[in-house]
């Protein structure tokens, strides 16, 4: 594990959290604090194991054979440091740069923050009810805002509003597939598929849904939302939904819609998409893509240089306690 990085999470460490997980675990397990305290930081140098992975993946319970197949926050890293060149990222991490680069895939009606005025916002919002307005380069949700044509006495009124928000980008709202709304309808549950390239090859890694939750329009985790892994072969939900509090569902817990077994539509379309998308920017290798379901396919949301690395590994999530780890080394040459 690369030492540098270690030294920097030492320093950077919210102990206080640190030793909070440890009671807590020792509570939970019946584990000595010291057992669990030289264990964690075991794991953090052979594996690098946050001490949150360590919690969250469970390793008091698990074999050394089994821990080393985890991609735990340290591996994550070293994937992201070897494929994504920081050049390029930007384009990701700018909201209107990826919607012009992969315009392909955006299919739906859109414009720049720096765009607007009266007159073109006046004609954007002519034949819309309603409107998303985000920042430019908010993540987990942060800042996005569903808004409704009707609330507004006039389109200036509607403009005013919109402008003192400074947004990034203004787009159209999706019409999202019915299958999908089923699920969770206040929110666009986006396909999060995470694509990796190998000699100018791209291969699908993991994947998983994310819903809203609560009435929320936002379906990030981090903003309330659950997320559950997607079968990659044929796109059936197979596991249990986490939300951030690591609580799991079977069934979305507002809808009713049971999750486990779960047929979710244009699979094939949407993974497609993603391999061919992965090629427009090789320089990024590693992306965390964000994808709706319209009612007539899939479309790209945006894109993820530094993907997430527990969503798919959670306890239930493996019938035999294997982490992702062997996958990304199958396909990423220097692992």
């Amino acid at each position: 594990m690369n030492v540098k990085y270690m030294i920097k999470r030492i320093f950077q460490m919210d102990y206080s959290s640190f030793f909070k997980m440890i009671d807590s675990l020792h509570k939970r397990t019946g584990k000595s604090s010291a057992f669990l305290f030289y264990d964690v930081i075991r794991c953090g140098l052979k594996y690098g194991a946050g001490y949150n992975d360590y919690s969250l993946f469970e390793f008091y319970k698990l074999p050394d054979s089994l821990k080393e197949t985890y991609v735990t926050r340290g591996k994550n890293n070293s994937i992201v440091k070897l494929l994504n060149d920081p050049a390029y990222t930007r384009i990701l991490d700018d909201k209107v740069e990826f919607n012009r680069v992969y315009k392909k895939y955006i299919l739906r009606d859109w414009m720049a923050g720096d765009e607007l005025n009266l007159e073109t916002f006046s004609k954007f919002v002519a034949d819309k009810d309603d409107i998303i307005i985000k920042p430019l380069d908010a993540t987990c949700g942060q800042g996005v805002e569903k808004l409704y044509k009707k609330d507004y006495e006039t389109v200036e009124q509607f403009y005013q509003y919109v402008k003192g928000q400074n947004p990034g980008i203004i787009e159209e709202v999706i019409k999202q597939h019915p299958d999908v709304s089923k699920i969770y309808p206040y929110s666009i549950n986006t396909y999060r598929i995470v694509t990796v390239m190998s000699d100018n090859e791209a291969h699908v890694v993991y994947s998983v849904i994310r819903m809203g939750n609560e009435g929320k329009v936002i379906d990030n985790i981090n903003a309330g939302g659950m997320s559950a892994p997607i079968n990659i072969t044929n796109g059936v939900i197979e596991y249990p939904a986490y939300d951030k509090n690591y609580i799991s569902y079977k069934e979305h817990p507002m809808t009713h819609t049971n999750l486990i077994g779960y047929q979710l539509p244009y699979w094939k379309e949407a993974v497609d998409m993603c391999l061919e998308a992965a090629h427009v920017v090789p320089q990024i290798g590693y992306i965390g893509w964000d994808i709706a379901v319209g009612e007539n396919g899939p479309q790209l949301i945006e894109g993820n240089p530094f993907p997430s690395h527990d969503i798919s590994q959670m306890p239930s999530h493996s019938k035999d306690k294997k982490g992702q780890w062997p996958l990304f080394k199958k396909y990423v040459k220097g692992l």
